[in-house]
């Protein structure tokens, strides 16, 4: 089983995106897949039910058939920061019940398990936690998405450098393309390719509306 963890140099960069892409590109070598969204804010609630279009995505483009729940464990109305709204909403976000659903997701025993987290790399899950490190302690190889746009040089090699830190292998970077009119896209690019020590899977080209028309190939992964 292949077992990744997408994150992002920022909130908005198009880890959804990404990740939607790559289970479509899994799915097309007949493979089984699980996308899993731990935790999601700005949720919407229809029937008494919260539910997150990030996840549902994931759920739509998995392979393998699972419900709401399996996919969001952690689902919050407002949009702000996950352990915010969970302390609002009386709950609290914790290393366990986010192992608990990926350990059930693993006994299905997809081939690849996606997992997309929230925010960025160091994103709080309380006061004194961080889903950064809960990504270590599972030992999940990381998948960085880089929005292109002015600052994500530096947003990405201090990303990059702290997945490296925590001793875990980036198995790859994703170049988004954000902002179209960014300046000096390719040049931007290229600096990252040579400094980040880990392969460029793809660049996804900007498409904000027409991301189920977007044909992406993803190298090395």
């Amino acid at each position: 089983m292949r077992q990744y963890f997408v994150t992002g140099t920022d909130t908005d960069v198009g880890k959804t995106v990404v990740s939607q892409l790559l289970l479509r590109h899994f799915n097309q070598q007949g493979l089984k897949t699980i996308g899993f969204k731990p935790i999601a804010a700005g949720c919407e609630r229809k029937n008494g039910k919260l539910t997150n279009h990030d996840a549902l995505v994931l759920k739509n483009n998995s392979s393998m058939t699972l419900s709401y729940d399996e996919v969001n464990p952690y689902a919050f109305e407002p949009p702000i920061a996950p352990h915010i709204a969970a302390a609002s909403a009386g709950h609290a976000i914790t290393f366990s019940g986010l192992t608990t659903g990926l350990m059930h997701l693993r006994q299905k025993q997809p081939d690849v398990l996606l997992v997309e987290g929230a925010g960025g790399w160091y994103l709080p899950i309380s006061d004194s936690q961080y889903l950064c490190d809960w990504v270590a302690e599972q030992r999940l190889e990381v998948i960085l998405v880089v929005g292109i746009k002015l600052g994500c040089l530096n947003h990405a090699l201090l990303t990059a450098n702290s997945i490296k830190n925590q001793g875990l292998k980036l198995a790859g970077w994703v170049a988004n393309i954000v902002i179209p009119d960014t300046l000096n896209i390719t040049q931007n690019i290229a600096t990252l390719e040579n400094a980040i020590a880990a392969p460029l899977l793809a660049t996804v080209p900007y498409s904000r509306d027409h991301i189920d028309q977007l044909s992406v190939s993803f190298s090395q992964i």
